[in-house]
């Protein structure tokens, strides 16, 4: 089942990936994208450190969370558009928006809030051909 993405859905999603609580960030991404997969996009070395962001023991550092907040935020378009292993995929494979990078390997090696800049609207494109 795909839905089709609308200007409305994206203004929620943004503002949802804006506001929410690190732990729920992690939490969804653990249950979407899996535990090991959300450490990669996040930096980390130790997938079970994002059980525990999940339960809201703790908080990753700036970078960390500015991915998180990246990932979320395609991944909720991602997920609502296509399901978890179809975003799993889009992580993961090359993207021509992206110069044939995997989305999965510019978050995690992102240092900068600049370094971010076309993840999501690749993900806006590939959603939003959804139907």
């Amino acid at each position: 089942m795909t839905i089709l993405l609308t200007e409305r859905k994206v203004h929620d999603i943004e503002r949802q990936a804006k506001t929410a609580a690190i732990a729920d960030i992690a939490a969804y991404l653990q249950e979407n994208l899996g535990q090991k997969i959300t450490a990669y996009l996040s930096g980390l070395k130790d997938p079970k450190v994002v059980g525990i962001w999940a339960k809201g023991r703790g908080e990753p550092r700036t970078v960390p969370a500015q991915r998180l907040r990246c990932a979320y935020e395609a991944a909720l378009m991602l997920v609502g558009a296509y399901g978890s292993e179809t975003a799993k995929a889009w992580f993961f494979g090359t993207n021509t928006r992206l110069d044939d990078e995997a989305p999965a390997y510019l978050l995690r090696h992102a240092a900068t809030p600049e370094d971010l800049h076309f993840i999501l609207p690749a993900a806006r494109a590939f959603a939003g051909a959804a139907e």
